[in-house]
């Protein structure tokens, strides 16, 4: 059986339970692993996303955005997903902050060998992470492909989304 986790826009933490029990659901849902085992991988989960054992006791309403974001990337991971699904993933995130989340989960995705599909419009973080890329306008999938074969498409959406002035230009090789 193939997992997946999710990291939802907003994180999408309980906002009754700790961050703790936060991480602790989904292995709780698997009602096949002891208290002691669930302690230690979300401790693991916790060091993974760099916070502390010590954050596990904190209330959702007591975290700052990107706490946020790491909890719910911790709980994405509890469960060793295959595939990892990103919704806008460092929306609400300061550009410092942002940069030091793609990061994290870039390095995440090399250490532990997930795919990740993500949804954004932040092209910070897509040359940041996506090696691959599906453009969609006008309702369709008007490109898909490598960065190179994206660019090259002429299509008058990824001509002012990727070069646009509102955005920093992309070059023909994506950052990579």
């Amino acid at each position: 059986r193939r997992r997946f986790g999710m990291l939802f826009q907003h994180g999408a933490l309980f906002s009754a339970l700790p961050v703790y029990d936060n991480i602790a659901f989904p292995l709780r849902e698997l009602r096949c692993l002891d208290e002691g085992m669930i302690r230690d991988l979300v401790l693991l989960k916790l060091a993974m996303v760099e916070l502390e054992a010590r954050h596990g006791r904190l209330m959702p309403a007591e975290l700052s955005g990107g706490m946020v974001k790491r909890v719910a990337l911790a709980r994405a991971l509890a469960l060793e997903p295959e595939l990892l699904v990103l919704d806008e993933p460092t929306a609400g995130l300061d550009p410092d902050r942002s940069a030091s989340f793609v990061h994290l989960i870039r390095s995440l995705q090399k250490e532990l060998g997930f795919t990740v599909v993500m949804v954004t419009h932040d092209l910070a973080t897509l040359t940041g992470l996506a090696t691959r890329l599906a453009v969609l306008a006008n309702r369709r999938i008007v490109a898909c492909g490598t960065w190179p074969e994206v660019m090259a498409v002429d299509h008058p959406f990824i001509r002012n989304f990727f070069a646009g002035t509102h955005t920093p230009a992309v070059s023909q090789q994506g950052v990579r």
